[in-house]
């Protein structure tokens, strides 16, 4: 399986083993969604390739962790070569990055509706949905969000 996030679309695709899709979605994206993310706080959703690193019921109900960032957007925001090394290592093991530096985490695709850009980075589907898509998607998916 794998997720494709085409932000410009506004959709999410889940493929299965044969790269067939299995569900195609409306999306919400972050406050400013156009241009990639680069630091916490910036209203914008990644892109690039990256893994489901957390599953939990969140605030916004069922929840996929995005394993941002990744080690391309450590290093082409200059992060520090520690956490750059520590993103590699815990990407390398399937495991969810360090949250909490300055780049920015815990990004997730979730529920809370899709019909217009709200969140502070995250993904935003209708409810049944990210129900459907938490059920269906194992830890370890690839996930790949275009601009």
């Amino acid at each position: 399986m794998r997720i494709l996030i085409e932000k410009a679309a506004r959709r999410l695709t889940l493929f299965d083993e044969e790269n067939e899709p299995v569900f195609v979605f409306p999306i919400a994206l972050g406050s400013r969604p156009v241009g990639p993310k680069e630091r916490e706080g910036d209203g914008r959703t990644p892109e690039g390739r990256y893994f489901v690193c957390l599953k939990k019921i969140g605030k916004y109900g069922p929840s996929l962790g995005v394993s941002y960032p990744n080690e391309q957007d450590a290093r082409r925001a200059k992060a520090p070569e520690e956490l750059i090394a520590c993103i590699r290592e815990r990407a390398g093991r399937g495991e969810r990055p360090p949250w909490g530096s300055a780049l920015g985490g815990e990004i997730y695709i979730h529920g809370g509706g899709a019909d217009t850009d709200w969140t502070a980075g995250c993904i935003a589907l209708n409810d049944p949905d990210a129900q459907a898509l938490y059920d269906a998607v194992p830890l370890g998916t690839k996930i790949e969000i275009l601009p």
